[in-house]
């Protein structure tokens, strides 16, 4: 954690939803006036995506599952060694994992592979989304560098439903190639991606409010509108919340440290929520400077 070069590490599952809350923290940044690095997880990626195959089917024929969310498979202690110099300097390096043809297309390389590292810094804030920006394991400690850590965590259904649906869709997969995808992460969904959520300072949970009994088979992803939002506090002390219920119609709390809204207010309760936070973090800096 570093008061003079705060870092906000954006954390959830493949499918989660953290591409949509980055976009909200971009509108944010641009209205603030607050300059950003951004680094994603995918960028720290141990393998492209041709040698991930090839692993993954030698890992399969000694009986083990290997996936993207075991820290085997990423450069944790290279990510946790941006996240130490940037806190400590204002710096770092980065680099792109190229997803599809329209990313190789920018990028000059073709989909599946990485890009040249290279050097960021010279902003107020550091930004993560990601996997793994919250982890801790006997190796390394990604949760300690960072100053503002929030979980993006649908319930376990929904999740399951936005990554058929995107995988089918951007990606080209079949149903039964993401469903055994699914499987095959659960063992590490279980141990490095859920406890993740013990240790962010703020969890969204976005709680679909029709039938999704069977992830596999929907048609459709549930839309905001037919959900519900489950926004938990670690530590409620200093949150206002009568303001945020007097400003989001239809919201109450459910416990003490934990608010519900209806799903098609998440960008305005991301922005009553984050603004003063953010605010907060590079007037600190500021004073440091």
């Amino acid at each position: 954690m570093s008061a003079k070069f705060p870092i906000i590490s954006i954390t959830g599952s493949s499918g989660a939803g953290t591409t949509t809350v980055e976009q909200t923290f971009k509108k944010i940044f641009a209205r603030e006036k607050v300059t950003a690095s951004f680094i994603e997880g995918d960028a720290f990626h141990r393998f492209d995506r041709h040698t991930m195959k090839a692993k993954i089917a030698e890992e399969k024929a000694q009986g083990r599952d290997f996936t993207h969310f075991n820290q085997e498979a990423n450069e944790l202690k290279i990510l946790e060694s941006v996240f130490e110099e940037y806190g400590r300097r204002g710096k770092g390096r980065t680099r792109h994992y190229i997803h599809d043809e329209e990313e190789a297309a920018c990028y000059g390389s073709p989909p599946g592979t990485f890009t040249e590292w290279e050097e960021f810094g010279g902003t107020d804030v550091l930004f993560y989304e990601g996997l793994h920006g919250c982890v801790v394991t006997d190796e390394v400690n990604l949760a300690k560098h960072c100053d503002l850590k929030i979980g993006v965590v649908p319930v376990i259904n929904l999740e399951w439903i936005q990554k058929i649906h995107r995988d089918k869709a951007a990606r080209g997969y079949s149903t039964e190639a993401v469903t055994e995808t699914i499987l095959r992460r659960m063992h590490d969904y279980v141990h490095y991606i859920c406890p993740q959520f013990s240790l962010t300072d703020i969890n969204f949970q976005r709680v679909p409010i029709v039938d999704t009994s069977n992830p596999f088979v929907a048609r459709w992803i549930p839309t905001p509108a037919e959900s519900i939002l489950v926004i938990r506090f670690a530590n409620p002390r200093g949150i206002d919340f009568p303001y945020l219920l007097s400003m989001i119609h239809n919201s109450y709390m459910s416990r003490a440290n934990s608010i519900v809204v209806p799903g098609d207010k998440l960008d305005l309760a991301m922005q009553l929520i984050f603004t003063p936070l953010i605010n907060k973090l590079v007037e600190r800096k500021r004073r440091m400077s």
